[in-house]
């Protein structure tokens, strides 16, 4: 935990310490300056000396020297350094060193991951602490009023959070399921938990919820104030009214049900986006670093992991949902269909899979020199359950290796790593960006070596359109599948693999130049209007 100390007196202090500090001299030849500043934009912003910060409150804060030196492991992996109090990097420096001290002990991301797990108990009671505002049934009720056509057509959806105000893949199927719905000229009221929640809430947890009325966030509701307001506008026959739960996670069964109930409505769909409805750990990553494909909740696995407990509230919280309404589980690809069919029995009323993309095929794409490196490029955020760490580690041993050249694309570039960082960033007005960026620089290959099974990879299908090949690892769920069964690409037995292919160079037999790929179109769905009987024409 970083040292608080106010910003006033470290400017004060800072002088003195630039010119008095003995240790200044033999940390200033290893110090990074400029890697300071880049990865602490708030040493920059106020305008301080980094060394000189970094001596008085950077290492005390957490704060690296350079991208070679962890304080935190180091202080971890070095218990007496700890214990002496001492700025870890002057001790690696002085003594550390010669005594065969690693200045960043490898334990490996997942250790990493690991040591920075919350407890779940922990993140269920900052949810129960958040205070948000609730408002009258005025509000709603005038809201309500202002109908598209009356609730006669009114679809209800139930998601983790706004899909109007947040990015994410439910979201961006979310904007487009609303989209469809305004084009049909359908009321859309969309109920999310006003505060984010970790898991389902149990009957006797109340919290807020967030209500979007035709795309316009209208406030935050006690979950009676819903039901009863749509109770009283929404009179007459529900025949052609519909819902979909996209997500329980931070809703009641009952509150759930209770206010559908109001709209006159019991049947409609369930969508697997991820696995919440079988485990609080929705990407059923035991400890949020190993796939566990979800045992037994009573298994020994279960037992020793941080979601173990949790375990058993999801699966009676879904399954009440399930007993109290008649459900067709919507799955956007078979693997997750069989995998979620496989690990419970859930009282569904029927199973379909409906994917949110399909590749057309458009064309040949440009040809490439046969002679130009193989370019492997990561696309997305640098998060470690979506592959970041095993791309890192193949970039800095094959920085400078001739074979190779590697390219991140994304939102935000990562400091010091020899990548060439191109931005792309998919918005509800640019669907196609990350797709359009990756055809533009012609990778070879992308990674998509997820640490949880996809249940449905939009990397992967905007990869492939662009014409890159996949590498991949055997438990990314609809990735996998998707390479296999389309001859995408590579699925590897694992970490291991994946480097002895590029040491071997074996992998370059997926360039461009060698498989002479085509380009796809990407065809988005409407999730679930596509799949509702009675719509009107456009």
């Amino acid at each position: 935990m970083r040292a608080w100390i106010p910003d006033a007196l470290k400017h004060r202090l800072l002088g003195g310490l630039r010119r008095l500090d003995p240790d200044r001299e033999i940390v200033a030849a290893e110090f990074d300056a400029a890697w300071y500043l880049r990865a602490y934009p708030d040493i920059a912003e106020a305008g301080v000396e980094p060394l000189a910060h970094f001596l008085a409150f950077g290492w005390k804060e957490g704060r690296d020297p350079n991208p070679r030196f962890s304080i935190r492991e180091y202080l971890n992996e070095y218990p007496d350094v700890a214990k002496a109090g001492v700025n870890p990097f002057v001790h690696f420096l002085k003594s550390g060193a010669a005594e065969s001290r690693a200045p960043r002990p490898d334990l490996g991301f997942r250790y990493d991951i690991i040591a920075r797990l919350t407890p779940v108990e922990k993140r269920v009671a900052q949810a129960m602490r958040a205070r948000v505002a609730t408002q009258g049934r005025a509000v709603l009720d005038a809201a309500l009023a202002r109908s598209r056509g009356g609730l006669r057509e009114l679809h209800v959806t139930f998601s983790h959070d706004d899909y109007s105000a947040n990015l994410g893949g439910v979201q961006a199927g979310l904007q487009r399921e609303a989209a469809r719905l305004a084009e049909l000229g359908r009321d859309h009221l969309h109920i999310h938990p006003a505060a984010p929640w970790p898991v389902v809430r149990e009957a006797g947890e109340s919290a807020p919820l967030g209500v979007v009325w035709n795309g316009v966030a209208v406030g935050a509701f006690t979950g009676e104030t819903v039901a009863g307001a749509l109770r009283s506008a929404a009179a007459g026959p529900a025949d052609g009214r519909s819902f979909a739960i996209h997500s329980l996670l931070g809703h009641a069964a009952d509150e759930t049900a209770d206010i559908l109930a109001a709209v006159g409505l019991t049947e409609g769909f369930f969508w697997l986006h991820d696995f919440a409805s079988l485990c609080a750990g929705y990407h059923l990553l035991r400890d949020d670093v190993e796939d566990c494909a979800a045992p037994p909740p009573d298994s020994a696995a279960c037992g020793i992991c941080a979601y173990g407990s949790w375990r058993g509230r999801h699966l009676a919280e879904h399954e009440r949902l399930f007993r109290r309404l008649k459900l067709t589980v919507v799955s956007p690809s078979q693997a997750t269909l069989d995998l979620w069919q496989g690990a419970w029995d859930f009282p569904a009323a029927g199973a379909i899979v409906h994917p949110h993309a399909r590749l057309k095929a458009r064309g040949p794409a440009p040809e490439v020199p046969a002679d130009r490196p193989f370019r492997l490029a990561y696309a997305g955020l640098p998060v470690p359950h979506k592959g970041w760490p095993v791309f890192r580690d193949l970039v800095q041993k094959h920085a400078d290796d001739p074979r190779y050249e590697f390219l991140h694309l994304g939102a935000r570039s990562v400091p010091d790593l020899p990548v060439r960082f191109i931005e792309a960033a998919v918005r509800p007005g640019d669907p196609l960006a990350m797709q359009r960026a990756l055809e533009a620089a012609q990778a070879d290959a992308v990674l998509v070596w997820p640490l949880c099974r996809e249940t449905f990879s939009f990397i992967a299908y905007e990869a492939v359109a662009a014409g890159c090949a996949l590498l991949t690892g055997p438990d990314s769920g609809n990735v996998a599948a998707f390479v296999r069964d389309g001859g995408h690409g590579l699925v590897l037995a694992d970490e291991t693999a994946l480097a002895r292919a590029f040491e071997s160079g074996d992998i370059t037999a997926l360039s461009r130049a060698r498989r002479r790929p085509m380009l796809h179109d990407l065809e988005f769905s409407a999730l679930t209007v596509d799949l509702l009987r009675e719509t009107r024409p456009a």
